[in-house]
Order: structure tokens, then sequence, then C-alpha cells
């Protein structure tokens, strides 16, 4: 199927792009990487009147770190990330995750932008940046403002993006050297959307008990969620298989309404998420190191 015919804008600065989304009476999409985009138009599952294309707009592409955060113009390339040594190094949670998007098609063209507005319950970024309480830099024509990851994602698809805004840039705060991580994930073919993923990240006191736990579920409702029962049962413990259980065990019972589709269904899911939190509590526990100076 092809697409329903629209205009097309490819403005060169952010201040044109905006201009051409305040606009009440016209239907506009944005156009970042287009992976989700395309096949949404080439389906009609979106009929825009107007798709504006933000790959000429100078400055929005590029990795920085301020502060101790890592910031992504929103149209950084996912394989531009794959491949920074800088990220590999100060935030491996989103360099792994980043290993499991798609194809390397994909990720050449894919945005980190356009992943996070996107908000498709699956995606492993929108799961990452809840993990690392990221935070999304809009502009519109009221000017900037932050919006943290956990105001961000409002359901399945939707953002607390107003319509007129752009999403200009997402700050990942790097990890300690000391953290443990972990991104794992169940597709049925690689590249795929997966059916459940868990983000964990773990910090571990002096006497090697937990003093910080993560753990964000993606894929099995509307939105990414972290798991406060889980993290709290853990905080204060030794590390331990059974105690892992427990909390995968947890993870599970506070799961309410999962996602039902033809791939999986709600109960599979929700069994998956507690297998891939214990897994991932695991994982990120034997990259942890504990920390000294505390008692």
């Amino acid at each position: 199927m092809k697409p329903a015919p629209f205009d097309y804008a490819a403005p060169a600065s952010v201040g044109e792009a905006v201009a051409l989304l305040d606009d009440p009476d016209r239907d506009t999409i944005v156009l970042a990487g287009g992976q989700s985009l395309l096949p949404m138009l080439h389906m009609r599952l979106a009929r825009p009147e107007l798709v504006v294309d933000l790959g000429r707009i100078p400055g929005l592409a590029g990795i920085s770190e301020r502060d101790g955060t890592l910031v992504f113009g929103a149209m950084t390339t996912k394989g531009a990330i794959e491949r920074s040594a800088l990220v590999r190094r100060r935030q491996p949670l989103l360099h792994a995750a980043t290993q499991l998007v798609g194809h390397p098609q994909i990720r050449n063209r894919g945005t980190v932008g356009g992943s996070m507005a996107q908000a498709d319950p699956a995606a492993e970024y929108p799961a990452v940046a809840v993990a690392m309480d990221a935070w999304m830099r809009t502009q519109g024509p009221r000017g900037e403002r932050a919006i943290a990851a956990a105001d961000f994602f409002v359901m399945s698809l939707t953002t607390a993006l107003a319509p007129d805004e752009l999403l200009i840039e997402v700050g990942i705060p790097a990890l300690s050297e000391e953290a443990g991580w972990a991104f794992t994930e169940l597709s049925r073919r690689r590249g795929d959307y997966a059916m459940a993923g868990t983000a964990v990240t773990v910090r571990l006191d002096a006497d090697a008990r937990f003093s910080d736990v993560r753990i964000v579920v993606s894929g099995v409702g509307s939105v990414p969620t972290r798991m406060a029962p889980a993290e709290e049962m853990l905080r204060g413990e030794h590390p331990d298989a059974a105690l892992y259980h427990r909390a995968g065990d947890a993870v599970r019972d506070a799961i309410r309404d999962p996602l039902v589709d033809i791939h999986a269904s709600g109960d599979y899911r929700r069994h998956l998420a507690g297998v891939l939190a214990e897994r991932g509590i695991a994982d990120a526990v034997a990259r942890a190191t504990p920390q000294t100076g505390t008692s």
C-alpha cells in the first residue's frame, strides 16, 4: 500500500519547524529517522496533511557530556550511539539496549528523539530513560521546557509533547563506575519488538548490600514502569539467588493489566517480565562493585 497524499516541508531551523507545527487547522506530523513513521504512512495508519522533515536542521545531532549527564541531540542516530566510545564507557546500559534495537540498517536511520517521541511500549530507549531518570528538552511557540522521563511517557504511542512542540535533546545521567546494570528482553526473532524487557541498575554498599535498585519493565504495559515493590524488597539485603527469585515474583504480582496481542498473551508477558527481572538483577549484581567509604 502507498501513503495517502500529503504535503512535505524540510525546514532549515528549529524555529521554522515549530512554526509549521503551530497550525491547529492542519494535521502535521514530524519525520525524524522514519523507521516508525514510514511503515505507518504506507499502511495508512497515519494520514497527515503535512510531513515536517527534521533532517536538514543543523545542530540537532550529537553526543556530549554535561555535568555527569550524556546529552543527545534528538536527531542522533542509534548507530552513532552504538559506535560511541563515550556511551560505551559512561552509559553501558544505553549501549547494551541500543544493540538490541532492530538491525544495523534500522539503527543507522532511527534516532533517539524519534524513539522517545514514538513511545512504543516495547521500545528499548524509553525503558532506559525511565530507569535512569532521563529528561527531554522540548521547544515550542511558548519556548523551551524540560520534561522528566517519568512524566514524558503518558500511554502507548502518546507522550507529554504538545502538538506544536519538538523534542530537541535527551539527557541521560551517566552510570557510576561501581554501578551494575543489565538490559534483557525476549523477542520471537532477532530484531523484532520484544514481548517483554527489563532495564536494571544496582548499587551495592560497602557491606555488599543493595543500596539502590532500579527495575523497569517494558513491553508489558502501556508505558515502561518501575517495579517499586521489587526494588524495595531488595534494598538493604545481601544478593542471593533466592532473593532474585522473590523479586521476580514481586514483579509479576505488580503487573495488573498486561498487554495482549497476537504475539503473546497477558499471562505469558507477566511471566516473562518476572523471569527477565530475575536474570537482569543477577547480571547487574555481577557487574557491580561494592562502594567504599560507607558502612
